[in-house]
């Protein structure tokens, strides 16, 4: 048998090389039935397998209502030319793949939480059917810590062998929307994900053929897992606020489609702190007040300030955590602010929000230091006057907070930091330009927004 685990990129360069290799896809959804259209695009040979029989007999026949004309066309037109074989029989399906994708969907119960014993089920028919050296690839959207957990102790329980060493095991799941035309492949990079090399470079391999936009590789399951989850929650965030756009055009007399006609911006990406603009701030309360006046609750646009406000308190949160790390308190700390002005091709965080964080460590008993190099007013949005210069807002700090990414703090030194503040001594940085590990590889504490793997 063609060994997966160990596959390399100039065995399956040429469609005739990938005909060698048989890709078993386990679930028949849309996605995965457009996942097997474009490997067998690629020049694998693909077998669909499904629990349902009636849908199986119909997917044997080139029949798949559910595809749009296009990909239906070219789903049958690879069923009648032999690249695609549908068949209940998924044993044989299984240990005839060299690699096996699992779309089976995990299905949300009464109470709206996650029941995933119909992809451990499958795991386990997988588990007792795969090969040596054959690779699993998760097609299906689950949970966090899913695949590194469960569905990787169901395979090896299950089968014998080991992940990594005898097996592979890959996450890379696909949604439909990604698919807009087969001829161009995947609209978007896709995501690819394995905990050890082995497995990332088979799984790699086998999509690159098909992902025309590109990889985006990692060894790390639990933030593939993670990513695919917010950003299927941003959408639905997305789709609630457009729906109570919609109704507030419709009160107050307003046409929906011309106003999204003149909409400046895409689709919302994610941001931190230091990347919020400040002018939405006023803005969203403004829209607020005008909902109020309407009768009607923007919901979507309260809870997003809350949470917003929310941000500051655990910025402020994660100062004392530094601190405490420093062997110190808030009381009688000192703390320099950097950042707090905007560049051209930069946005500074809301005034609020700056200066909130800054009365909750002050009420806290910090003193507080604010420098940045492009603010040349005697008072700051922290709403006290700006240390001249950074030597100056630096000296004797036991914390420095971070909060917009100017160039010239991109250039500081660690080992210039550790001169000029008292040690032991922590930086909380709000915008992600130091590396942790080599801040705390100067004796510096590192605490930073959205990277909790680096508490200690």
């Amino acid at each position: 048998m063609l060994s997966m685990l160990h596959l390399k990129p100039e065995d399956v360069d040429t469609i005739e090389k990938r005909a060698k290799y048989t890709i078993t896809i386990m679930g028949s959804q849309q996605d995965s039935l457009l996942y097997s259209c474009l490997l067998a695009d690629a020049g694998f040979s693909v077998i669909c397998t499904d629990y349902d029989q009636n849908l199986v007999n119909l997917l044997a026949k080139g029949r798949a209502a559910f595809l749009q004309r296009e990909a239906e066309a070219a789903f049958k037109n690879h069923v009648k030319r032999g690249r695609i074989i549908a068949t209940g029989d998924a044993k044989t399906a299984i240990s005839r793949g060299n690699a096996i994708i699992v779309s089976t969907p995990v299905e949300i119960d009464q109470k709206k939480k996650p029941d995933y014993s119909d992809i451990e089920k499958a795991c386990k028919l997988v588990g007792a059917s795969i090969r040596q050296d054959s690779l699993v690839i998760i097609a299906s959207t689950v949970g966090v810590g899913i695949v590194d957990g469960l569905i990787r102790e169901t395979l090896e329980n299950t089968s014998g062998f080991r992940v990594g060493t005898e097996i592979g095991l890959a996450y890379s799941p696909i949604l439909a929307s990604q698919v807009q035309n087969l001829e161009n492949g995947l609209d978007r990079e896709q995501i690819v994900a394995a905990s050890d090399k082995t497995s990332l470079n088979a799984a790699s391999t086998i999509l690159e053929p098909i992902s025309k936009k590109g990889l985006k590789k990692t060894l790390s399951v639990k933030t593939a897992e993670t990513i695919v989850l917010f950003e299927a929650a941003r959408r639905e965030v997305d789709n609630a606020f457009a729906n109570e756009f919609a109704v507030l055009c419709e009160k107050a007399g307003v046409d929906y489609l011309e106003a999204q006609k003149l909409r400046t911006q895409g689709p919302a990406t994610f941001t931190s702190l230091a990347n919020s603009e400040a002018s939405t701030e006023d803005a969203s309360y403004v829209l607020l007040d005008d909902a109020e006046n309407l009768s009607m609750k923007l919901r979507t646009v309260q809870v997003a300030r809350e949470t917003n406000d929310d941000v500051a308190r655990h910025a402020a949160n994660l100062v004392g955590e530094a601190l405490r790390n420093c062997g110190r308190t808030f009381r009688r700390s000192k703390v320099s602010i950097l950042g707090i002005s905007e560049t051209p091709n930069m946005k500074s965080p809301p005034k609020r929000l700056v200066r909130k964080i800054t009365k909750i460590m002050e009420t806290r008993g910090a003193k507080i230091n604010v420098y940045d190099p492009y603010f040349s007013n005697e008072s700051s949005a922290a709403g006290r006057p700006l240390k001249k210069n950074l030597t100056e807002a630096l000296e004797g700090a036991n914390c420095i907070v971070l909060i917009t990414p100017h160039d010239l703090f991109k250039r500081l030194s660690l080992n210039r930091l550790k001169v000029m503040m008292k040690m032991p001594a922590a930086i909380v940085d709000l915008t992600g330009v130091f590396e942790p590990t080599k801040v705390e590889k100067e004796g510096l504490v590192y605490r930073g927004l959205g990277r909790g793997v680096w508490k200690k």
